[in-house]
C-alpha cells in the first residue's frame, strides 16, 4: 500500500489557492481548443476570487487573479486574458528601496511631531500667535508625557523640556498653569465592586416588581370576595 505525501507531489506554486486549483489549471493547459480553455479559465478565476475574498478590497483585483492564474500555470497557459500577460522575469525584480527616516528624536515620548511644531513656532513672527502656539505645544507635551510614562508630571518638567528642545528660544511664564492631565489606573477591585453593585440593584428591582405584582393580585382577590 503506497501513500501520497506532499513531499512526493509537485511543487505548490501559490499555496493560498491550494492544490486543487493548481490541478485545474494544469488540466486547462492540456485542453485542445482555445474556446474550452477560455471557458474553464473563467470558471477557475471565479473560484480563485471566492477562495480569496480579501482581494476584492484590492484595486483591480481581477487583474491580480489573472496574473496569479498565469503564475500557477508556470506562464504556460494559453487563454485570451483581458489583461496583459505577466512576464516571468518580472517576478525576480527587486522592489525599490524604501527610504526610512534617519532623524534623531531627542525625547521619544514627545515624538518628531513636537519638534516640528517647535520649529514652526520659532519661525512665527506674530507675538500673539507665537504665544498661543507655545501654550498649545506645552499642553500637548504634557499629554504625550502622561500617555507614554503612565504617570503624572509637573509643569516645571514640561517647561524645562520645551526650553531644551527650542534651544532656549521658546518659553512660558513661570506661573503658567498647563492643562490638567492625569493618568488614572482603574483598580480591578473597584471594577468588581461596581459590577456587584449593579447586579444587586438589578436583583432588588426584580424583587420590588415581584412584590408589587403579588400585592396587586391580593388586592384583586379581595375585591372579588367583597362582591360576593
Amino acid at each position: 500500500m503506497s501513500f501520497d505525501y506532499n513531499t512526493t507531489r509537485s511543487h505548490l506554486i501559490l499555496s493560498e489557492y491550494g492544490r486543487n486549483v493548481q490541478n485545474m489549471v494544469k488540466y486547462i493547459c492540456a485542453l485542445p481548443t482555445i474556446e474550452e480553455r477560455n471557458k474553464y479559465a473563467q470558471a477557475v478565476i471565479d473560484l480563485m476570487g471566492f477562495l480569496q475574498p480579501h482581494l476584492r478590497d484590492v484595486a483591480d483585483f481581477k487583474h491580480k487573479l489573472w496574473d496569479h492564474l498565469h503564475i500557477i500555470s508556470g506562464y504556460q497557459i494559453d487563454v485570451d486574458s483581458p489583461y496583459p500577460k505577466p512576464l516571468p522575469e518580472n517576478a525576480f525584480v527587486k522592489p525599490a528601496h524604501i527610504g526610512y527616516p534617519q532623524q534623531r528624536i531627542t525625547y521619544k515620548h514627545y515624538g518628531k511631531a513636537v519638534e516640528n511644531l517647535i520649529e514652526k513656532a520659532m519661525r512665527e513672527e506674530n507675538p500673539e500667535h507665537k504665544k498661543a502656539m507655545v501654550q498649545s505645544i506645552a499642553n500637548f507635551m504634557k499629554m504625550a508625557y502622561v500617555t507614554w510614562n503612565k504617570d503624572n508630571v509637573s509643569d516645571e518638567t514640561i517647561l524645562k523640556d520645551l526650553h531644551d528642545l527650542s534651544g532656549g528660544l521658546l518659553r512660558l511664564d513661570e506661573n503658567v498653569n498647563l492643562a490638567k492631565v492625569e493618568f488614572r489606573q482603574q483598580n480591578p477591585r473597584q471594577n468588581n465592586n461596581n459590577n456587584n453593585r449593579g447586579r444587586n440593584n438589578n436583583n432588588n428591582n426584580g424583587k420590588n416588581r415581584q412584590n408589587n405584582n403579588n400585592n396587586n393580585n391580593r388586592q384583586r382577590n379581595n375585591n372579588n370576595k367583597s362582591k360576593y
